[in-house]
This record gives structure tokens, C-alpha cells and sequence, in this order.
């Protein structure tokens, strides 16, 4: 792995944090990048397809930037920073159309390398149904060794992680800001846990404060690092479904819990069911998808 890459990597990535396809304009003819501090503001405007006036910005902050030691700084925050090239980068997440030009991991890397991984999502408004299922579907998978992924919001993706500790299984939070932004501030006692015991991932440098643009494009990495997702209780519209789209459009499992039907959201569930996503009310059901039940 070239580190000196990896430096002008995390350096523009700092000055300009967009995904791979956003960035890989500037590695066609330059690979490893580096000329990039050569390049005119013109040439980075009608390469990126950005403005004249950005690519004069992004030129000088990408030169104030492009000696600080990041590597090191990150590695004393116990954040550790690879790039689209590293090793541990998912292959899953090449099949984006848009990857993670770097990730930036705190907790247990080792979880990106586990080779079955679950989504659960689910509304923010979600409360005792959404428990009572996720405690239902969750413990045979975690006993046959599945991590859990979901999004750390509040609502089902914070008790889906929850479910994960405390049957003594593995989850992935997928943040949609950086890691000096714990977003939301009810889920911070849930950050420091799985910082420290779990995995904590974001695509975005530390300093990102959440943005509501942020949330859907964390979605597509749930999506991407899962075999499938778990839908427990989202309303039609909501961003829930918006990770089902990106789930759709590369082939993953789609699983949907039925619910009231006199609940708004149960709807999301049930329209998924309509469309072909699999009912499930027993964890056993989604094994049955990926092996035979153990006798």
C-alpha cells in the first residue's frame, strides 16, 4: 500500500470529502496524485465539473493541507483512515456506483472483514413494536455468527445495535457525519460503547457536522457492507425505503415485518411485502435464506 498515496488521498479528501467517483477524474491521468498540487484551478474546475471559482478554493486549501500528518493525527484519535485501496476496504462497496473514496473506522476493524453481515433499518419514530421484533429476529442470527449493520439513528437502528451488545453479538454503525459530531446526542452513551467494543464507521473526515444530504448517501453503505436488510416498521415515504432502492439495485435480500395495519408505520413494511420482499416474524426465516438450519 502506497502511504504516500494514502497522505494526498486523506489530504484532499479533507478539503474535498466526495465520493470516489466525484474524485477519480483526477487519478485518469494521474494515478497516485501526484501532480495534484501542480494543477491550475482551471484544469481542476473543467476536470471535477465544478466551478471556477471552487476549484480556486479547493486548490489553496488542498496546499494547506497537503503536509498535515493526517495518518498520525488520526491514529492518536484511534481513528484509523484507509482508502478506496486498503486491504480492509469491503469489495462490496466497489460495486457502488459511487464508493467511499476512504472510510474512517474507530472500534473493531476487523468487523468489515466478517463475511456475514445483516442491515436493520427503520423508522426514527419506532418504539416497543420495532424492540419486541428486532429481540425476536435478531438472536439466531447473532448466534450463527451475523454482524449487524444499521445507522445508529434514533428509533430502530439504535435498538438494533442495542439488541446486537446485549445478546453478545457484533454491529457496524454507519454515521452519517464525523466522528466529532455524535449525532443524535440520545444515542451518545450508544457511541462510546461501540466505539470502544463494536465498529464505528463513517465516510466522512471527522470535522463533518451531520448534514440531512449526508444521511442518504450512508444509506448506500449499509446497504453495500449487508447480504440483506430487515425492514421492522417505516412509513412509505421516509429514508428507510430510500435504503431499500440502493439494497434493489444490487440484488441484496429485502426482508419486511408485517405489522398493524392500522399503523402508518407498518405501510412501509407491507408495500415492500407487495412488491416482493420477504415476510419474516422468526430470525430463522432469514438464515433459511443463506443455509439449513442447524438440526
Amino acid at each position: 500500500m502506497n502511504e504516500e498515496f494514502t497522505q494526498r488521498l486523506l489530504a484532499l479528501h479533507y478539503v474535498y470529502p466526495k465520493a470516489l467517483n466525484r474524485i477519480a477524474p483526477l487519478m485518469k491521468d494521474d494515478p497516485e496524485l501526484e501532480y495534484l498540487h501542480c494543477r491550475s484551478p482551471i484544469d481542476l474546475s473543467e476536470t471535477l465539473q465544478i466551478p471556477l471559482e471552487k476549484a480556486t478554493a479547493l486548490k489553496r486549501s488542498y496546499l494547506t493541507y497537503a503536509n498535515t500528518p493526517f495518518m498520525e493525527i488520526y491514529n492518536k484519535q484511534q481513528i484509523h483512515a484507509i482508502s478506496y485501496r486498503h486491504p480492509l476496504f469491503p469489495s462490496s462497496l466497489h460495486e457502488l456506483i459511487d464508493p467511499p473514496a476512504a472510510l474512517y473506522l474507530k472500534g473493531d476493524s476487523a468487523l468489515l472483514e466478517a463475511p456475514e453481515k445483516i442491515a436493520v433499518i427503520g423508522s426514527r419514530k419506532a418504539q416497543g413494536y420495532s424492540r419486541s421484533v428486532i429481540q425476536e429476529l435478531l438472536p439466531p442470527l447473532l448466534a450463527e455468527g451475523f454482524v449487524v449493520v444499521s445507522g445508529l439513528a434514533k428509533g430502530a437502528d439504535a435498538m438494533a445495535h442495542q439488541c446486537a451488545i446485549d445478546f453478545g453479538g457484533k454491529t457496524i454503525a454507519v454515521i452519517g457525519s464525523g466522528f466529532l459530531h455524535r449525532y443524535p446526542k440520545m444515542n451518545e452513551e450508544l457511541f462510546f460503547i461501540i466505539e470502544e467494543t463494536q465498529l464505528l464507521l463513517s465516510e466522512y473526515p471527522p470535522y463533518m457536522p451531520p448534514r440531512k444530504w449526508n444521511f442518504p448517501m450512508r444509506n448506500r453503505i449499509i446497504s453495500g457492507l449487508s447480504k440483506g436488510i430487515i425492514v421492522t416498521e417505516a412509513e412509505v415515504k421516509s429514508g428507510t425505503l430510500s435504503t431499500i432502492e440502493h439494497a434493489l439495485d444490487h440484488g441484496k435480500d429485502i426482508f419486511a415485518v408485517p405489522g398493524d395495519i392500522f399503523s402508518p408505520l407498518s405501510a412501509g413494511p407491507h408495500k415492500l411485502i407487495a412488491e416482493g420482499a420477504k415476510p419474516v416474524w422468526d430470525g430463522g426465516q432469514v438464515l433459511e435464506e443463506y443455509r439449513q438450519l442447524r438440526s
